[in-house]
């Protein structure tokens, strides 16, 4: 029987038995060390839509971002290694994510992140934010993801950059045209392995 927990790394309490393990990838020229665990999202490496979206994301030395949906955090932290003047907030549902995004932080010797736990943006609703980052969970269904989109228009400051990332044979296209709506302007910057990386921008 398949590990029914890895489909459902959006629980915020996964059922399945801990099984702490180091992975190291190699990005943005810098090399990263995360601990992963059973019920987290591709705990065995950086997949590669997420690793496509780090090596396409544009993020200034002074920037207050977003990594939403972290899991154990390699989006958002290597955010953090490229904005040393800014501020990261790495938010996700499931709580064993976010136990493994804190404790990578630190790993990595990375002091300007924040972890917080909870659904969608509730754990940020007070924040502002230069730029959002997010490998969104398909699964959870496109309304769910819609939302999330929706949301990270109103929590981005004016000129501030969404920057996602989707496989093509779910949909990629379809997303972008929902961003299109939301934000006036959708921008694919780059493909590859299956995926698409998308930035729109919040001009007012």
């Amino acid at each position: 029987m398949r590990d029914v927990a890895h489909h459902h790394y959006f629980a915020p309490h996964p059922a399945s038995p801990h099984r702490v393990a180091e992975i190291r990838a190699t990005l943005r020229g810098r090399e990263f060390r995360f601990l992963t665990d059973r019920g987290v999202f591709s705990r065995g490496r950086v997949d590669r839509g997420t690793r496509l979206l780090i090596e396409t994301m544009e993020i200034g030395p002074g920037d207050t971002v977003l990594d939403l949906g972290c899991g154990y955090g390699p989006i958002g932290l290597v955010a953090a290694s490229l904005a040393p003047l800014g501020r990261v907030y790495l938010v996700d549902v499931n709580e064993r994510a976010v136990d493994l995004a804190g404790r990578n932080a630190l790993l990595n010797g990375l002091r300007n992140v924040e972890v917080r736990l909870g659904d969608g943006f509730a754990p940020v609703a007070d924040l502002r934010f230069d730029v959002i980052l997010t490998n969104p969970p398909i699964r959870t269904g496109k309304a769910s993801v819609y939302r999330l989109f929706r949301e990270a228009y109103l929590h981005l400051k004016p000129g501030g950059r969404f920057y996602f990332v989707a496989r093509t044979s779910q949909g990629a296209k379809t997303l972008a045209s929902h961003v299109q709506e939301i934000f006036g302007n959708v921008e694919e910057l780059e493909r590859g392995g299956g995926f698409r990386v998308y930035r729109a921008v919040r001009h007012v």
